[in-house]
Order: structure tokens, then sequence, then C-alpha cells
């Protein structure tokens, strides 16, 4: 299998922790569709990482469908759980944390243009969002060991990359002076080789 990727992007930290927690060979192709000469659009239309080339050449899109399609073929260190309401729980903890990493790119996307370009009213509803967020993401993790209670799974695992490109590009929001839950999850969750080794950076 081939992955196609950027060392910024959390979507594509997503697919590797996931492969590496799978302990799954694979190669890594930095790359990205905005650069001078890509290629990736002859292999995914959208233009999009993270891409996975299987051994066969079909290409996957999106994260949340390479995932699951990882998870699914390997029976070892199971992300996914088995039963419906578990199962339902990881999704909207992957909902909420995609969802973040989707508001913070969107911010930062959004400071890159032209100052007078800029929207400071958009930028400010997004801010709003990312800090209501956060706030119920720490909320909802309580003082459990792990998101869905006792287990790791894939539900830690978005956290922990929405909470890594928060240190990448928000270093003044300081998130985790204010969410000592989340926090105290994350310093968990850098223990592992998998999240330890794909660090996000430029």
């Amino acid at each position: 299998m081939k992955l196609i990727g950027t060392h910024t992007s959390p979507y594509v930290r997503k697919v590797r922790i996931v492969l590496a927690e799978k302990k799954m060979e694979y190669d890594f192709v930095v790359e990205s569709p905005r650069e001078p000469g890509s290629t990736l659009l002859d292999i995914n239309p959208l233009g999009r990482v993270p891409t996975l080339v299987l051994d066969d050449d079909t290409p996957l899109f999106d994260s949340r469908v390479i995932v699951e399609y990882i998870d699914n073929i390997t029976p070892n260190n199971k992300l996914f759980p088995g039963t419906n309401r578990e199962r339902t729980e990881v999704k909207r903890w992957e909902a909420l944390a995609d969802g973040l990493c989707e508001t913070a790119i969107n911010i930062v996307l959004e400071n890159r243009r032209p100052k007078k370009e800029q929207s400071p009213d958009w930028i400010s509803r997004q801010q709003d969002i990312l800090t209501r967020t956060l706030a119920f993401m720490e909320s909802q993790l309580g003082d459990k060991s792990f998101c869905l209670g006792t287990h790791f799974s894939l539900a830690d695992i978005v956290v922990g990359v929405a909470l890594g490109y928060l240190d990448l590009r928000f270093e003044a929001l300081h998130w985790a002076e204010n969410y000592p839950n989340l926090a105290r999850l994350n310093e968990k969750l850098l223990q592992r080789p998998a999240f330890s080794e794909t660090v996000l950076h430029d």
C-alpha cells in the first residue's frame, strides 16, 4: 500500500497512526496537490490528502473511509467496537474531532489571505466554534481514561490528532491550560510510538 500525504495534515496523521497501531507496512509518499507537478490529481480527482493506494492500484479517499477500511481488513488491535452503540460513539467522536480540525484549518487559510480580503466576523465565528467544541469534548471526556471509558479506540486517535493540529497552528491558544481532561489524555497518547513518531510539522 502507498499513502500519499503531507506532514502538516491532521487527516494524514490520523491514517498514519491507525496504520502504526495496526502494525501495517506501507510506503509514505510526501506530496501536496498544491505543489507544481503533483501527480495526485491523476489518482484522486478531489485533489486531497490523504489518499491510500491499495496493492491493486485502487485509490481510497477521505480519512474516515481509509481508517475504517484498514480496521476492517486486519483483526488485530481493533479500533472500531463491534457493538452498534459503541461504534456510533466512536463515529461521534470522529465527527467532533474532524470538525474541530476543519474549523481550525479554515481559520488558518482565512488568515493567510490578504488582510483586506479577510472577514473578521467570519474568523470570530469559527473561533467560537473551536472554543465550544473543545469545551464539549472536555466535558464528554470527563475523568475517563479514554474517550470510550477504559479502552483505547479510534475516538482517542482522532482527538489526539485534533489537539496535535492545535499545537502546530494555534500555539497561542494554550488549550492545555483550559482543558485539563483533554491535556491528560493527550499526554497519555504521546507515550504511544504511533503518536510520538507522527507529530505534525512543517
